[in-house]
């Protein structure tokens, strides 16, 4: 275990006295590793949140910079930054916040490449991206190297949050089992098409944060196997039930998926809108 110092004695006290975290549970968080795809909208309330909570090693990918139209959802960058990478706005933030977390930024787009290699040194990866490909690209990659997957999305007025794990619990469904295969490109409009309510995106990544700590300390109950989905207008969250697929392309008895999958756009799309 850690020996903290006063200053983290201090800073992390609230964890501290949680009988489910204590000292060995914010040692824990200080020694693990995340990885996030996307520091946008989803990604800044994930990452601010841990950040704060002292995960000690927070890596951030997205090729995008700060724009002007980012700012009414992506809490993590200002005006000042405009024009800056975002991992790069990203960090400057998330270390002014907490000193103690180390932030490696990956200012390059995620590709089948590259994905394996990167997550290979992490304990969780969260989604926060804002595109099919994409997120079925970190899916494939995470089930390959047999990480936990925390996927969130939104749109409009609505948002979900699920947790993929089906190399730790028997029967836990992944990505694919709810959906086999990405929408054909053009098919969704994007956040700039479509408009997303602001505050949603710090409810959706708030979830995917406590879900990220619950799952790096190893309590509570894991939405694996869950889909919850919020619907902003009504105010209403629901968890609905998600089933492994025996016909899965990817996890099921038969997979005809052995190896990372290409899809067109999944290199060209921005992440975290």
């Amino acid at each position: 275990m850690i020996d903290f110092t006063e200053e983290q004695i201090e800073r992390y006290s609230r964890h501290i006295i949680l009988p489910e975290v204590g000292a060995e549970g914010q040692s824990k968080l200080l020694e693990s590793k995340v990885f996030m795809i996307g520091a946008g909208g989803l990604g800044s309330p994930v990452a601010y949140y841990l950040a704060a909570a002292g995960v000690g090693t927070i890596g951030i990918a997205d090729a995008d910079v700060v724009d002007m139209s980012n700012l009414q959802r992506q809490i993590i960058h200002n005006q000042d930054r405009v024009g800056m990478p975002k991992v790069e706005s990203a960090r400057e933030t998330m270390q002014a916040l907490n000193p103690d977390v180390n932030v490696k930024t990956y200012n390059y787009f995620i590709t089948e490449e590259n994905v394996r290699e990167i997550i290979r040194e992490y304990d969780l990866i969260i989604d926060g991206c804002d595109n099919f490909p994409t997120r079925f690209l970190v899916n494939d990659a995470c089930y390959f190297e047999k990480k936990p997957l925390i996927s969130g999305a939104m749109f409009r007025f609505e948002g979900q949050v699920a947790t993929f794990k089906p190399h730790q619990e028997k029967g836990a469904p992944c990505y694919r089992c709810l959906y086999p295969e990405p929408p054909p490109a053009g098919l969704v409009p994007s956040c700039s098409e479509a408009g997303i309510l602001g505050a949603l995106a710090g409810a959706v990544g708030t979830i995917q944060a406590v879900e990220a700590v619950k799952e790096l300390l190893g309590i509570g109950t894991s939405l694996a196997g869950r889909l919850m989905v919020f619907d902003a207008l009504r105010m209403e969250w629901k968890k609905l039930k998600l089933h492994k697929d025996p016909a899965c392309p990817l996890c099921g008895e038969n997979p005809t998926i052995t190896d990372l999958v290409t899809y067109e756009q999944a290199c060209q799309l921005k992440f975290g809108e």
